[in-house]
């Protein structure tokens, strides 16, 4: 076989077997940095929950999420959604939502708003205690350009694998650097505005598709999904099992903490902290650099928190003559690599120990 053959034969190989089949990023729950398998209310809010998936609530009920080891076959973890407040008649524009947020340069080869745009197949196991219609949208960044979709669950609290598949749009603009390229909505439950018929591409503002079942009608009902796939083409493959650790820095290039993988933030905890030995400036400021373990999407916002209370923005220092708490700040020289931070220790060219936690976000 000649050079040209045997490389187009890898070129295929790869296609079908190797490489970042799945685009989603933690598609099996496996990893929850933010809050280490504790239930998150999400009321009125829109914070990110297990890594990688924002959760919003802009109706008169509310939810929690929360890892749980409930699974069906083959996956250790899902995502599980408790409704905590109801709402049984949704108006205009309310709407819960599950998100995540591809980045553009994970996207970029299905071509979307070309000629040759690419056909995605969405996979996933999902239960719920209450069966029906649900529903989920595909978009783009400016939100003016969607696909809505259903899926019926039969059986109240089994497990069941869905699959769709979607052809791709060949007009719109589509992201295909570090914005975000695809966003994936899971909705469970939404009001006439912020639904459309399902099948086809449109240009509306929705969540959800026509028939979606209002989960926030039925108090304390659940719905859990896990085995998420995103993949080019018009078959549903088999999950894309990567090694943790994989999944882990993929998960870190928007999301990274000094705390251990399964310690929450805000824990008063020494195990991990950053501890920075040097002198203070002319200005009484240390100024430590933290470099991360994974290159971030963009330039992160960081917080800090204090090892001994779990207080935000906090670090203790101790140097001759002077120990205490001292207020820490994100210097404007932090990168994509590392942080830069800053804080007053009360005199200048003194050699200070400071000690702390911080997290680091470049979320979409």
């Amino acid at each position: 076989m000649g050079k040209t053959a045997t490389l187009a034969n890898i070129g295929s190989v790869a296609d079908s077997s190797l490489g970042f089949r799945n685009r989603i990023i933690n598609g099996a729950m496996v990893i929850d940095q933010r809050n280490a398998g504790a239930s998150v209310s999400i009321d009125g809010a829109a914070p990110y929950t297990l890594d990688r998936y924002l959760c919003q609530d802009n109706t008169d009920g509310s939810f929690s999420v929360q890892q749980s080891s409930t699974a069906p076959t083959g996956f250790n973890s899902s995502l599980l959604v408790t409704i905590t407040g109801t709402d049984s008649s949704l108006t205009t524009t309310q709407f819960g939502r599950i998100v995540q947020r591809i980045e553009g340069y994970n996207i970029a080869d299905l071509g979307w708003g070309t000629a040759s745009a690419q056909t995605v197949t969405l996979s996933f196991w999902v239960r719920s205690s209450v069966t029906g219609t649900f529903s989920g949208v595909l978009n783009n960044s400016a939100g003016d350009r969607l696909y809505a979709f259903t899926y019926t669950i039969n059986a109240a609290n089994t497990f069941e694998y869905k699959n769709i598949t979607i052809a791709g749009d060949t007009t719109g603009t589509w992201l295909t650097t570090n914005g975000t390229g695809v966003e994936l909505n899971l909705s469970i439950g939404a009001g006439p505005s912020r639904t459309v018929a399902a099948g086809s591409w449109g240009t509306s503002l929705a969540y959800a598709a026509t028939g979606q079942t209002n989960l926030f009608a039925t108090a304390s009902a659940t719905w859990y999904i896990t085995g998420v796939q995103l993949e080019k083409g018009s078959t549903a493959t088999s999950f894309d099992y990567r090694p943790y650790g994989t999944e882990l820095m993929l998960c870190q290039r928007y999301f990274e903490k000094s705390y251990n993988i399964g310690t929450a933030p805000t824990t008063a905890t020494t195990i991990g902290m950053f501890q920075y030995f040097g002198g203070s400036d002319a200005g009484n400021n240390i100024l430590p650099c933290i470099p991360f373990a994974v290159r971030k999407r963009a330039t992160p916002t960081c917080t800090f928190y204090n090892q001994a209370t779990g207080a935000s923005g906090t670090w203790d220092y101790a140097r001759s003559g002077a120990s205490g708490t001292i207020t820490m700040t994100q210097d404007a020289a932090t990168g994509e690599n590392s942080i830069i931070a800053y804080g007053g220790v009360g005199t200048a060219y003194v050699v200070t120990r400071s000690y702390g936690h911080w997290i680091a976000s470049s979320e979409l």
